[in-house]
């Protein structure tokens, strides 16, 4: 892969990059020349891996500051520097509406899902501008784009990773760093497999959504290659939705 989507030589952070979303996000980037650090909260899924995928790997909790604080300083050992950031990792919490929420459930997810991704961009965006500059991509939610009357804790700490990704886009767009959020909606993983499962759920989201299917975790990571490469280079700001026309649909 070379030109536009070309990340030879890029050096890379991606949280949650065992499974699903974060692994396909992985792959397509080493696949574009990247060298990557795969981290999650799971040791053994980690060292697994990241011996399958021949990169670094370190175990993290991203709820933990000083986890994100030995994650960073792990790849710059291991890697030199870092240039691009993806903050990947993520919780769905209970659901229920808001009457009925556990208050330590909600901390649980604002503190995996937002909190984490501010602590980790303030630990690693003073690396990517002292190496010139490069992109960090965080991991949104077409559920921020909507109202949920089940996610809510989920969706709410979602809409919080797309203002993060706008005030971070104007406050290290001098420094030649790009900050871009993605949103994607639903996702054929390992997670989803009940969901993928239950005929009711398919045919009515199904029908919610224009190409009447659900997505591929590739691409997902397609749209991040995209935000990291010189592809993306004047992008900095948005959060870029991969739903397969989900939010814009009347239901037709």
């Amino acid at each position: 892969m070379t030109g536009l989507f070309d990340l030879t030589g890029k050096r890379a952070i991606i949280t949650g990059s065992t499974r699903g979303i974060g692994r396909a996000i992985a792959e397509a980037m080493i696949a574009a020349g990247a060298r990557v650090v795969i981290t999650s909260e799971d040791s053994g899924d980690t060292a697994r891996v990241a011996a399958e995928l021949g990169h670094p790997g370190i175990a993290a909790d991203v709820a933990r500051v000083a986890d994100l604080e030995e994650l960073v300083d792990f790849a710059v050992g291991q890697l030199g520097g870092i240039d691009i950031l993806v903050c990947n990792a993520g919780i769905t919490g209970q659901p229920g509406p808001f009457a009925s929420l556990e208050l330590d459930d909600y901390d649980r997810v604002m503190a995996v899902n937002l909190r984490s991704q501010v602590v980790l961009c303030n630990l690693a965006l003073p690396h990517i501008a002292s190496a010139g500059g490069g992109a960090v991509v965080l991991m949104g939610s077409i559920s921020a784009q909507r109202g949920n009357g089940a996610i809510n804790a989920y969706a709410l700490s979602k809409a919080g990773v797309s203002q993060l990704a706008r005030n971070l886009a104007v406050e290290w767009g001098p420094n030649n760093i790009r900050v871009n959020a993605i949103a994607p909606g639903f996702i054929a993983t390992s997670l989803s497999k009940p969901l993928l499962a239950n005929q009711a759920f398919m045919a009515r989201r199904m029908a919610m959504t224009p190409l009447r299917r659900p997505g591929k975790p590739e691409e997902v990571a397609g749209a991040a290659v995209f935000l990291a490469s010189p592809a993306g280079a004047f992008t900095t700001g948005q959060t870029i939705t991969v739903d397969g026309g989900t939010v814009v649909t009347d239901g037709s």
